[in-house]
């Protein structure tokens, strides 16, 4: 039997979830290539530079692992088409941390306290989880799923130490996180706003940036609405600024509200 024909019957035998053995083949940046236990014709287990230990996150692949070592991990992909077994060395490293986030399931609600507010997110230390190896926490808030208001600093909606319930999104396998949402748990204003207001109606706002395109107007509570530039003067301008200004209240009509989008379409009514 070839080569081929080996590897298929071998790959058949392989689901995700299952823990694998072999030794390390080969160490590239974007990559460890493991020869497998089962079939040692050639080095078909793959373990991605995110997927080698969530300890040594930050370190590269060559400072974790050296040809030879011998290598424990789970499979996360069987990838038929390619012929390779992707892995997870993380998922051994870490079992009860990796049976935690997988038992998870989107729309859950999880209670914890915010453990560290950094400029790309929120750690979440969760109350049921076990510790992360390397972060402050193992539930992570990402900008966007902070609030449903715009703001500049994470500090503006959370305070370390504050306790917070969080809905879970997704189990990240890179760095051993729970994607969480805080926002997903608030009402969404912008659903009241759709709900009470109408195509057609006439609201006062204020202007609230200028883009090449238009200009934002806040219509009401962290709601905001795009007046293109077609819409902003009776007559053509080339720029916003040419119509309106930041901090100038004006009168607009209400062209289209998408829910699901959460958009707003406006027009200037002069």
């Amino acid at each position: 039997m070839d080569d081929d024909r080996l590897l298929r019957a071998f790959m058949e035998t392989v689901s995700v979830g299952d823990t694998l053995t072999g030794t390390v083949a080969e160490i590239r940046r974007s990559a460890t290539a493991v020869l497998l236990d089962g079939f040692t014709e050639r080095p078909v287990g793959i373990i991605g530079p995110l997927d080698l230990s969530w300890h040594f996150h930050r370190r590269s692949p060559d400072e974790t692992l050296r040809a030879g070592d011998r290598v424990r991990a789970e499979v996360i992909a069987v990838d038929q088409p390619r012929r390779r077994i992707l892995l997870s060395r993380a998922a051994t490293e870490n079992p009860l941390l990796w049976a935690f986030l997988k038992g998870l399931h989107a729309g859950r609600r999880l209670p914890g306290v915010v453990a560290a507010i950094e400029r790309f997110g929120v750690f979440v230390d969760l109350d049921d989880g076990p510790k992360h190896p390397t972060f402050p926490g193992v539930g992570f808030i990402t900008m966007p799923e902070l609030s449903w208001r715009r703001f500049e600093d994470p500090a503006e909606v959370v305070s370390v130490g504050r306790r917070v319930t969080c809905e879970f999104l997704m189990f990240d396998t890179t760095n051993g996180e729970a994607r969480l949402s805080l926002r997903a748990t608030l009402p969404d204003p912008f659903l009241d706003f759709a709900r009470a207001v109408r195509a057609g109606q006439v609201l006062p706002g204020t202007v609230t940036r200028l883009v090449p395109f238009g200009a934002f107007v806040r219509v009401g509570d962290d709601i905001e609405g795009l007046v293109h530039l077609d819409d902003l003067s009776p007559t053509p301008v080339e720029a916003p600024d040419q119509a309106v200004q930041v901090g100038d209240q004006v009168t607009v009509t209400v062209k289209e509200i998408d829910p699901t989008r959460r958009r707003l379409a406006l027009s200037r009514h002069l």
